[in-house]
């Protein structure tokens, strides 16, 4: 039963559906994408809005299929539903429904109207208040009631969040990730492409990563996950922080789907973005490592780890920090285009 009276409030009178697409499209805006590179826009119709890629955002050394790109196309989409949840709109979604529009990721419409849940409610909440964090995690355990709502919640969304036990194992995945950083520095296309998305000290834009959204020196871990050199050696970043403890990994998942095809990838981010904002929640957030991910043998590697043969698509280090950093974004007009705009 909701006990929200602003969100029974907000469900009574029926709305503009201009209205409604906007209000939207300024929580869509707020989703994790790779870089954050917001790959996408929407197109509102009459009671209904589109999610489409932007496949000028997409990276090409680091994502040439687009899995990536799709993920956080999927990651948008999911908020697109909730936010229609939030005023009380039951969302009916198509993914991917036209072959002829491989960028049409999906076509939401809203007819009939529910009061919103107390979770849905909760969720949305978290929307603005969600961060990406890159570096360790406190020594705060996870619950285990915690980690089985968090795998049930990627369940419902067409995805599976597989927790690595073992110590053995973790570094063992610490050690991928570890080879894939590596790899990459070493790659100039790959560090030309990474150095658009960083944004130097007192440059402001509405994408990217900003120097205050990781720390200026990388926090090693217990077992180690190395992250991006964002920063390319320049020192850019939060000044680092003294801990009287060492940071640990967290809690080591996969994310992984028993397939591999595009509808996969976009299942995969609505299972991202719902176990990112019910985490939130609960004071947990998230280290994303795609890294392993976007080179083929890694990623093999990968999914050797994985027993029952279903598709790894990321690993997240999962526990408590301290957030502070934001990163920026688009504005929802520059991402509000027309039917049959093609860029």
């Amino acid at each position: 039963m909701n006990t929200n009276p602003e969100a029974d409030r907000r469900t009574e009178p029926e709305l503009p559906a201009s209205e409604i697409a906007s209000y939207v499209v300024a929580a869509a805006v707020w989703a994790p994408s790779v870089h954050n590179t917001q790959p996408w826009w929407f197109s509102p119709a009459r009671q209904a809005i589109c999610v489409h890629a932007d496949a000028g955002r997409q990276l090409m050394t680091a994502d040439p299929s687009g899995r990536e790109m799709l993920i956080s196309c999927g990651a948008a989409l999911f908020t697109v539903r909730l936010a229609l949840r939030s005023l009380g709109y039951i969302p009916e979604s198509r993914v991917l429904p036209d072959p002829a529009q491989p960028l049409l990721i999906a076509e939401v419409c809203w007819q009939q109207r529910a009061t919103v849940t107390e979770y849905e409610q909760r969720l949305f909440e978290q929307v603005r208040r969600r961060r990406t964090h890159r570096g360790g995690f406190d020594p705060l355990p996870l619950s285990a009631n915690l980690l089985d709502a968090l795998r049930k919640g990627a369940d419902r969304d067409g995805a599976a969040l597989q927790i690595v036990t073992g110590e053995g194992r973790k570094a063992a995945l610490g050690s991928l990730v570890e080879a894939a950083e590596r790899s990459q520095r070493l790659n100039p296309r790959y560090v030309r492409e990474l150095a658009q998305w960083a944004t130097p000290p007192g440059v402001v834009r509405p994408d990217g990563i900003p120097p205050t959204a990781y720390p200026a020196r990388a926090e090693r871990t217990e077992p180690d996950f190395p992250s991006r050199d964002f920063a390319h050696g320049r020192g850019w970043g939060q000044a680092p922080v003294s801990w009287a403890h060492g940071r640990l990994a967290g809690v080591v998942t996969l994310l992984t789907t028993a397939g591999d095809e595009r509808s996969d990838w976009v299942n995969a981010g609505q299972a991202l973005q719902r176990l990112l904002l019910f985490g939130t929640s609960f004071g947990v957030t998230a280290a994303i490592h795609s890294q392993p991910l976007e080179i083929g043998w890694l990623r093999q590697a990968l999914r050797a780890q994985v027993a029952d043969g279903s598709y790894p698509q990321l690993m997240l280090r999962l526990g408590a920090a301290i957030q502070t950093g934001e990163s920026p974004r688009r504005a929802p007009e520059d991402v509000i285009r027309p039917q049959g705009w093609h860029g």
